[in-house]
């Protein structure tokens, strides 16, 4: 095994009543929360993609399809460690992650902190090899009028017995 391997993930979800806001592994005071299969956790979501596409391991629903009612319901923070162990077992280890949400709202600079603990737990890293940032768009778009959050995310992995040609 040689080399560095890079992924992106990107991930979006509705905001809907009756559900807690779930977002980068912890819960976030909001009167919506985000539609899906599991937990809707589309930080999470996303970091998933990034690293699965990074190891050459498609994606999540590859891995935790939602049509496996196995998964409903589940807290996007174990599918980021069963990602990890994936991650592993291919021969790799998480170099970094620099990962955006886009939300108009709530406001999310005060829990990036949080989200960014919640995740490194997850993934069995320090916190320092993750970048949680938060942007809005300015009122552009659904995402602008509040009807849902996004995420993007690229991962770095390097190989874990990296072999010299």
């Amino acid at each position: 095994m040689t080399g560095y391997r890079v992924g992106t993930g990107f991930d979006a979800h509705r905001l809907v009543a009756g559900r807690p806001l779930l977002l980068g592994g912890i819960e976030i005071p909001h009167p919506h929360g985000l539609a899906g299969h599991s937990d809707g956790d589309c930080l999470a979501h996303a970091i998933c993609d990034a690293l699965l596409g990074a190891a050459g391991e498609g994606d999540m629903g590859r891995h935790f399809p939602s049509s496996d009612p196995k998964w409903a319901g589940t807290r996007s923070v174990v599918f980021l460690t069963e990602v990890a162990h994936i991650v592993t077992a291919g021969g790799y280890a998480v170099e970094n992650v620099d990962a955006t949400i886009i939300a108009e709202a709530p406001t999310l600079a005060p829990h990036l902190g949080a989200m960014r603990e919640a995740l490194a737990r997850a993934l069995g890293a320090h916190p320092s090899v993750l970048s949680i940032k938060a942007k809005s768009t300015d009122g552009l778009g659904a995402i602008g009028r509040g009807e849902g959050i996004a995420a993007q995310a690229t991962a770095l992995l390097r190989p874990l017995n990296p072999v010299n040609p």
